[in-house]
């Protein structure tokens, strides 16, 4: 059967959503065709099994929620300061509100890789890859803060993140700013002073 790449890219944008709604026991081939308004079968007819609708629904999550490159060079316009930080990691939290979807699909998925190890396994090097590359992009940039400083960073944000879409409550909207903001200037702190001076 020769299959259509924009139908492909609509099954996995459907099962995205599937999945962010009803987690992973609601990701089902019949779902998928529901969501995507195609006839019974089709999604059956464009991945493997559940296991390859599983592995292609969490790339493409990451496609989603990767930054646009344009919106990265004019946000790097800046010269290197802790500010420019401070903006980079509400700018990661904004697109955690813009693309909420793609977000609460990754935590289904995560829940589902522990019990299931390949795609455990798959998710670790991709976000293990993603990471490394945010901490190069880092460094290379010239911004505050060492290797240890933007995985403190990371994880921080990634607790934010999981506090605003399950219990968004937990940290009010009008007070994430400034938590952003003192976590850059904590994290970073070492970066701001002086070096000891050599005996």
């Amino acid at each position: 059967m020769v299959q259509n790449p924009a139908r492909r890219t609509a099954l996995v944008d459907a099962a995205v959503e599937v999945l962010a709604r009803d987690g992973a026991r609601g990701l089902t081939f019949r779902a998928v065709d529901a969501e995507a308004g195609v006839p019974k079968g089709t999604a059956s007819n464009y991945f493997a099994n559940r296991d390859d609708l599983i592995r292609q629904t969490g790339r493409r999550i990451h496609e989603r929620i990767a930054p646009d490159p344009a919106e990265v060079e004019q946000v790097m316009r800046a010269a290197p300061s802790r500010a420019l930080v401070a903006e980079l990691m509400a700018w990661v939290n904004r697109r955690v509100t813009a693309e909420r979807t793609g977000y609460l699909a990754m935590l289904e998925l995560r829940l589902e890789a522990t019990r299931r190890p390949e795609l455990q396994a798959e998710l670790t090097a991709t976000v293990r890859e993603t990471m490394e590359a945010d901490a190069r992009f880092h460094l290379d940039s010239g911004l505050p803060g060492d290797r240890t400083a933007v995985q403190l960073l990371q994880l921080a944000m990634t607790g934010l993140m999981l506090e605003q879409l399950t219990l968004p409550g937990v940290v009010p909207a009008e007070h994430t700013a400034a938590l952003i903001a003192a976590l850059v200037d904590r994290v970073t702190a070492d970066q701001a002073k002086p070096s000891a001076p050599t005996p």
